[in-house]
């Protein structure tokens, strides 16, 4: 290809469109109504018999033809025209065409009118020529036709619209509305991630390397009696990698695959969902061995009648009924695979669930601080420049309870945040800002606080500190602020462990350090503001949690009340009685209560500590774990922390 090729711009030349040609179809239309409507624009005067017997009497009138029967077309000599009684015998158009007839008029019987015309040219010896002629009057049929025709286009017009939007196929004909929105991603060229793209995930990765060689190699397994898999559902929270993961298994196993949403089911027609789910399977059949990703199933997967109080037809649920017939019905293909994912799997029907359809669960947990690491170093590949002396063992460490789509926003807003600060660079300070804009929310320095606020707000996140220092399981210090973030004007940082399994010390511990803040308050204004908010949601909903779900309250006992199925979302009623509710908040509030009074005794006996340290946060407005290792000294129970200091 020559450089003059290359450096040719595109011409982006608009598509030809056929809405031109009906647009020109309507305006032939009106203009064919405009000049044959008897509008005096190109048709003859009209007149009556009598002045007709006197135009011929005078000798006006060369011919007259009589057409169908019933009308009498005149046309007058050529010195008649000039006469002042004919001047306005018809339109300009009339004047200017020689062929065109003057006048006209309707008649009664044909008989008595030929008689007189006779008599009267015979009487006076004159020399007009009669004619007989038959017009059928095809503009009029087709004017007459012109309503019925421009709604039918209308109609023709609304259904395409329609159709196009809900993606009825090649053209937006609404007869394709049924086939399936799928989009086939070829194996060749199309699917390029493979395993290696997906970083963490060993077991979900374990598990479905599996049904990448029930796809290349089935007969393997075939060969011992075994059956391929019908499906396998991915199950976890969001942006864990459910979707990379398929579309990972689809680059890996070298197949056709189909990938669409479960909402892409969903339509505003009857029938239309159960119509797309055999079409799409239709294809799947016809390119196997094949991949099904159906995204977000919960969508169309819900368990059915238990939010149709109506009664009436369920497209959705019939949607789902075709969808179970063809995973494991009479004359399934064994060499196409569903997969599928979803968030919400307590809410799916169980019938979706059972083994020969969706025959594994797959579970993609949140990445564990490895895991992370990993995830850390797919994410860093893209950033050009990063400063050498980076950590990814600390930005791991630094991340608890991130999923993969969130590490990739941190890598995406720390270099975002290095090019606004001008750096060569992305570097750990550029890291450590962006998870605090994250998970806090931009900063606002330009917030007005009163000093009374401040002093406040400083108190506050004091009181999370100090309380959450002297406390053994309470999750270790990071950095305290008083600089407003998102919507909290202060915030505490702490590196929470990953545990597997919470003690009942460790609930309490936490709770008690989430109370400080509101403790202080009180401790060193003897009042109570209203930013202990968020605080008082966390352990409301930690000492709900402890009472009724994980049963570690002795009054209630080795009960709980949770409902793993998430059928009881739908029961308008409790699972307990009323006398038991009211046992459930006074448990609640007693160990909400006793944490509460807990912070207060150790901010006492810290007071001044306590009041130096919310000094230092007035002063610098953002401390760190050196600071209170100075004023506190080392943690009274003696625990090491393996957590490094932001610097």
């Amino acid at each position: 290809m020559s450089k003059e090729t290359k450096n040719t711009p595109p011409t982006n030349k608009p598509k030809f469109s056929n809405y031109w040609i009906y647009g020109l179809i309507i305006v032939i239309f009106i203009a064919i109504s405009m000049f044959s409507g008897g509008n005096g624009f190109n048709e003859p005067k009209e007149t009556s018999l009598y002045k007709f017997n006197e135009f011929l009497k005078d000798g006006d009138i060369e011919r007259v033809e009589i057409v169908n029967e019933n009308v009498a077309k005149v046309y007058l000599t050529k010195e008649a025209e000039a006469k002042e009684v004919h001047s306005n015998r018809g339109g300009s158009f009339i004047k200017s065409s020689p062929g065109a007839a003057d006048y006209k008029f309707q008649f009664g019987d044909l008989q008595n009118f030929e008689n007189k015309i006779n008599s009267v040219i015979t009487s006076n010896n004159l020399q007009t020529e009669v004619k007989y002629k038959t017009e059928g009057d095809i503009w009029q049929m087709l004017i007459s036709f012109f309503p019925i025709i421009l709604i039918i286009a209308i109609w023709i017009f609304i259904m395409r619209r329609m159709s196009a939007g809900s993606g009825g196929g090649p053209g937006g004909q609404i007869f394709n509305i049924g086939k399936s929105k799928a989009k086939l991603f070829d194996e060749k060229t199309d699917v390029k991630t493979s395993f290696k793209d997906v970083a963490g995930l060993e077991g979900a990765k374990e598990e479905v390397q599996e049904i990448v060689d029930f796809l290349k190699n089935p007969e393997k397994y075939t060969s011992l009696g075994g059956k391929i898999p019908k499906g396998a559902l991915l199950v976890g929270q969001p942006g864990t990698g459910k979707t990379l993961l398929a579309k990972a298994v689809a680059g890996e196993a070298k197949v056709p695959f189909f990938s669409l949403s479960g909402s892409d089911f969903v339509e505003m027609f009857v029938g239309v969902g159960a119509s797309r789910v055999r079409d799409l399977f239709k294809q799947a059949k016809e390119k196997s061995p094949a991949i099904i990703f159906i995204d977000e199933i919960d969508a169309i997967g819900r368990a059915r009648g238990k939010n149709n109080f109506s009664g009436s037809n369920d497209e959705r649920e019939n949607t789902l009924n075709q969808l179970l017939t063809e995973m494991d019905g009479f004359g399934t293909n064994t060499n196409v695979i569903v997969l599928a994912a979803t968030n919400r799997a307590d809410v799916l029907d169980k019938a979706l669930m059972r083994a020969g359809r969706f025959d594994r669960q797959i579970y993609v947990d949140l990445p564990d601080v490895r895991e992370r690491k990993e995830i850390f170093e797919v994410h860093l590949r893209p950033l050009k420049k990063i400063d050498n002396e980076l950590d990814i063992d600390f930005l791991a460490k630094q991340t608890p309870g991130f999923s993969g789509a969130d590490i990739a926003n941190v890598c995406n807003e720390a270099a975002l945040i290095a090019a606004r600060k001008g750096n060569k660079a992305v570097g750990k300070q550029d890291f450590l800002d962006a998870v605090d804009r994250i998970v806090g929310g931009l900063e606002k320095k330009n917030k007005i606080i009163t000093p009374d606020e401040k002093k406040a707000i400083a108190y506050h996140e004091a009181g999370h500190a100090t309380v959450s220092w002297m406390l053994e399981h309470a999750a270790p210090l990071v950095k305290v602020t008083i600089v407003p973030r998102g919507q909290s004007l202060g915030a505490a940082w702490y590196l929470p462990e990953e545990r597997l399994i919470v003690r009942p010390k460790q609930m309490l511990d936490e709770m008690c350090a989430a109370l400080g803040g509101r403790a202080a308050e009180e401790v060193i204004f003897n009042e109570i503001s209203t930013g202990a908010l968020s605080d008082l949601e966390k352990v409301t909903k930690q000492a709900r949690m402890m009472v009724t779900v994980y049963g570690l309250n002795n009054k209630i006992g080795n009960l709980t009340y949770y409902d793993s199925s998430g059928q009881s979302e739908y029961n308008f009623s409790k699972p307990y009685s009323e006398k038991t509710a009211e046992l459930i908040d006074k448990e609640i509030s007693a160990i909400i209560e006793e944490q509460y009074q807990r912070a207060i005794d150790l901010l006492k006996e810290n007071k001044e500590k306590l009041s130096q340290l919310a000094d230092l946060l007035l002063e610098k407005e953002v401390i760190f774990k050196d600071n209170l290792l100075e004023i506190f000294g080392d943690r009274p129970f003696g625990k090491k922390e393996d957590v490094e200091v932001i610097a």
